[in-house]
């Protein structure tokens, strides 16, 4: 396989460019083509300004992965091969990059290469539990459900996510729009009583010299308070990219009051789920946990179940060690034990899931009806203090005048 950076137009007239792996440059051509991209220039070569963020798991490519994964369980579960299935597929994929993988993706099952193989050469695209289910439904032959299930659970983690930014998306907006209403008073509101109080200071209330130094302060260094804000940003981002720091600061959000709970089992229900599907599936326990860990976004609960999966390698169980670890909710332990001792392990994780998925509900309107009066009621005392201030400094020099 070579590299070849290309510049075409796709279905719609827009200009398209990127990087395609193929043998040579007529396979490349008709690799574009039949991804609906009509190439104008097809060169060897890796080009450094290809788009390559477009394979990465953003939110729109990741809606977009889990909708083709669905229709092409829909299109095997209607019979069709697995090669014209993924070539019917081609024309409901509206992204160029991501159309130009999945007909390399076609073109590798059309030489016959195994579709897992296919989904476990980009991990950029695809989560490991995609590849891992896909080969679970090629061993036993049942890979149209084996995807409609990965789907469905894909699908679900995504309105999950969907769910959990959009609820928080009112008490940000509240947050913003606090600092900027207090920022446009000392910046603007404040000044403009300066002038009236100019060699009185001595004689003002504490409150109100104190406010007019917060208002001059800003002025004259609200760029070095930007900077400060963008560095320090910055800096707390270069830390947490260490792993060991990052394992503290997700150990220490559990541990937050209301926070805490709600990661725990937003974490536990896209763990359950994952888990669940690759139980039935037909994937060894072992393996679905250390798979289904992967899916954990908090690294310390993900170390946990690292350290479970490695424990059943060799021999262990899975709710004992889940329950020593304490990373998983109590509620959650009973449905693991009934799962293990019934022999139905998938099915029950799959009820876990739609349990905590309830709980997360519920405690994220917990926690948006607790922010959203906390942070208007913290706006109104700051600038009601503000207000407060200005006018016990009016008063106060007009009784000093009229004495």
């Amino acid at each position: 396989m070579q590299a070849f950076r290309y510049r075409g137009t796709d279905s719609h007239g827009k200009r398209v460019q990127g990087q395609i792996d193929a043998a040579n440059r007529d396979e490349a051509v008709r690799r574009l083509r039949q991804a609906a991209i009509l190439p104008i220039d097809v060169a060897a070569g890796t080009d450094p300004s290809a788009p390559a963020g477009a394979l990465k798991r953003t939110g729109k490519t990741r809606t977009a992965v889990t909708r083709a994964i669905g229709e092409l369980a829909v299109l095997l579960g209607a019979g069709i091969p697995l090669e014209r299935a993924m070539a019917l597929l081609l024309d409901s994929i509206e992204q160029p990059a991501l159309r130009t993988e999945f007909a390399a993706m076609q073109q590798a099952v059309k030489e016959g290469a195994p579709l897992s193989r296919t989904l476990a050469d980009r991990p950029a695209l695809f989560p490991p539990v995609t590849a891992a289910m896909a080969e679970a439904g090629e061993a036993d032959g049942r890979l149209g459900p084996a995807l409609e299930r990965l789907a469905d659970a894909l699908q679900r983690e995504d309105d999950l996510r969907a769910l959990i930014v959009t609820a928080m998306i009112y008490p940000v907006i509240l947050v913003v729009l606090s600092v900027a209403v207090i920022g446009m008073m000392l910046l603007f509101v404040v000044p403009q009583f300066e002038s009236l109080f100019a060699g009185a200071e001595d004689r003002l209330p504490a409150a109100s010299v104190f406010i007019m130094e917060a208002s001059r302060a800003v002025r004259a260094g609200w760029w070095w308070m930007l900077l400060l804000l963008v560095g320090g940003g910055f800096a707390l981002r270069q830390v947490f990219a260490r792993p060991q720091a990052r394992a503290a600061r997700d150990r220490w959000v559990l541990g937050v009051p209301q926070i805490g709970p709600l990661v725990r089992n937003a974490e536990t229900a896209r763990f359950a789920r994952t888990l669940g599907v690759l139980v039935e599936g037909g994937v060894p326990l072992p393996s679905a946990t250390l798979l289904a860990g992967r899916a954990i976004g908090n690294s310390h609960m993900a170390a946990a179940v690292r350290e479970v999966a490695r424990g059943m390698k060799e021999g262990g169980g899975l709710t004992v060690p889940l329950a020593a670890a304490g990373v998983v909710p109590a509620k959650a332990l009973g449905f693991f034990r009934t799962g293990e001792e019934t022999s139905q392990l998938g099915p029950m994780l799959g009820r876990l899931a739609e349990v905590l998925d309830r709980d997360v509900k519920i405690q994220l309107q917990r926690l948006v009806g607790l922010l959203t009066p906390a942070i208007t009621v913290t706006l109104g005392a700051v600038v009601a203090a503000i207000i407060a201030a200005i006018m016990a400094a009016i008063l106060g020099f007009n009784d000093l005048a009229l004495a």
